[in-house]
């Protein structure tokens, strides 16, 4: 028989170990020099690691994202074109820091613009920019402001178009996340700007060519996205990934690194963050685009079924080798009374390892269904009435 003695301490480690092994299931970030950062993975939606990710912080040229979000805007709906030539003012030549080296003797193509302000970090470039979509630099800056409030961004304010030190102009590693995931969703189409590892406008310094965001020439899966710097924000990086995975296709991670103490650190650190979230969880598909993930019942329609799903792949994110765990439940009203429009919001997936919840994916129609005649919708009353 064992002792109560033997048994107390079997009970104590139990106590105290059983906590240790829930949370070892988690796994922990490695240590990241710098004041702020966040790891998203944009595939599935969901954060894989942060840190003081609401605390204000300086933008520095960070604050190019936005521009270079209203430009492609104003491209997308022709208010400017990439051929069109735009002026380059007193105002815009005269920016300190960062620099195109333009001038205004030069009318400038708006592509080369763009390339001067993603590629060489040109606070000429994007004040050039902002005068030729906004009008003026103030106006340019009201849209900035305007076009963050519509994306949530509550801890961001703009100042001004290229990033120097300003009173009041912040932003948050969470608002830089949202920033960053609508760039790449919502224009696709010119990515590849953030990719770019060289450029320079004829008849400027040689010196002045390679793109700030070091990892394009270390790691070829990464394309992006901007870097800042100034001696308030420290040295920062957004930086994106993307690598193909059996059974997912590609996965794209994007990571933010704010407040580092050099250049290279600041590479370092992204590199160091992204590779974790790859090896350190797994993403796992559950259903394709249009994949009906339920065939729930449907009241007083012309079929007795709808299809539930995405338009796109349900994706999740889960620590690595707990793929097997997962459960998923389908949360909706019931009944389901038709008519339904394809894209109607009908339900949550509810996704859950163990008891904690991974996701909660919105579920919409994926098929039209119409309303049954009056006899058919008469029967169904009386169904639903014994029911």
């Amino acid at each position: 028989m064992p002792s109560v003695r033997s048994l107390l301490r079997t009970l104590l480690c139990v106590l105290v170990l059983a906590p240790a092994a829930l949370w070892a299931q988690v796994p922990q970030p490695p240590e990241i020099a710098a004041r702020n950062y966040l790891l998203v993975d944009v595939t599935s939606g969901q954060t894989l690691a942060a840190k003081d990710i609401d605390a204000p912080v300086e933008q520095a040229s960070l604050t190019k994202l936005m521009t270079g979000y209203l430009v492609f805007d104003a491209l997308r709906a022709k208010k400017i074109t990439l051929e069109q030539r735009l002026p380059v003012s007193q105002r815009a030549w005269k920016m300190p820091g960062s620099r195109m080296f333009i001038d205004p003797k030069m009318q400038v193509p708006v592509d080369d613009l763009l390339k001067g302000m993603i590629v060489q970090s040109g606070n000429d470039a994007t004040v050039a920019l902002a005068e030729g979509v906004g009008g003026t630099l103030e106006n340019f800056v009201r849209l900035m402001n305007e076009q963050a409030k519509a994306f949530g961004m509550n801890g961001t304010q703009y100042k001004n178009p290229e990033g120097l030190t300003e009173p009041g102009h912040t932003t948050t590693a969470r608002d830089l996340a949202t920033l960053s995931t609508r760039l790449m969703r919502d224009f696709p189409e010119y990515m590849h700007y953030y990719s770019t590892k060289q450029y320079r406008y004829e008849g400027t310094p040689a010196s002045n060519s390679n793109n700030r965001n070091t990892l394009l020439f270390r790691d070829p899966t990464v394309d992006g996205l901007k870097t800042g710097h100034t001696q308030a924000a420290g040295y920062c990086l957004v930086a994106t990934s993307k690598r193909d995975f059996p059974q997912v296709g590609q996965r794209r991670l994007l990571s933010i690194v704010l407040g580092a103490a050099s250049e290279n650190a600041r590479a370092g650190e992204s590199q160091k963050l992204l590779n974790w979230g790859y090896t350190a969880f797994d993403a796992v598909k559950l259903f394709d685009a249009n994949q009906a993930a339920a065939t729930p019942a449907v009241w007083k329609g012309t079929q007795n079924t709808l299809k539930v799903g995405r338009p796109d792949a349900i994706v999740v994110t889960v620590p690595s080798g707990s793929a097997g765990k997962l459960s998923t439940t389908v949360v909706r009203q019931d009944p389901l009374i038709a008519p339904f429009t394809k894209g109607q919001s009908v339900g949550t997936l509810k996704v859950t390892l163990g008891e904690q919840t991974v996701a909660e994916v919105p579920l919409v129609a994926l098929e039209d269904v119409g309303q049954a005649g009056f006899f058919g919708r008469a029967w169904d009353s009386l169904r639903l009435w014994i029911k």
